[in-house]
């Protein structure tokens, strides 16, 4: 069973244009792929690493995945994981909290 819970990391402009205009519908990698990219808890680190190397004042969004309905596709990616993709923008209100690194 996948789990109800994924997160959004997202570069301090980002995460303040997402808290100004209430919904994100994408990092530049997001709009070129059609999809927001997501992580769960166990491949968070992997992701931050691989991604976002050296980068400081990220904002990791919890997202609450059941708040999304069908727009969250489970597809397989880096080392053939599931990794939790939206088809759609993401809600504000789908956000459960915030950690900065």
């Amino acid at each position: 069973m996948n789990p109800i819970t994924a997160y959004k990391i997202l570069t301090a402009d980002q995460w303040a244009t997402f808290e100004r205009d209430d919904v994100f519908t994408g990092a530049p990698v997001d709009l070129a792929d059609g999809y927001i990219h997501m992580s769960t808890a166990d491949q968070l680190d992997e992701t931050l690493a691989k991604h976002f190397a050296g980068q400081t004042n990220l904002t990791i969004a919890e997202i609450d995945l059941t708040a999304l309905g069908d727009t969250v596709r489970w597809e397989v990616s880096r080392g053939d994981q599931l990794f939790p993709h939206i088809y759609g923008v993401l809600p504000m209100t789908a956000v459960r909290g915030t950690v900065t690194r």
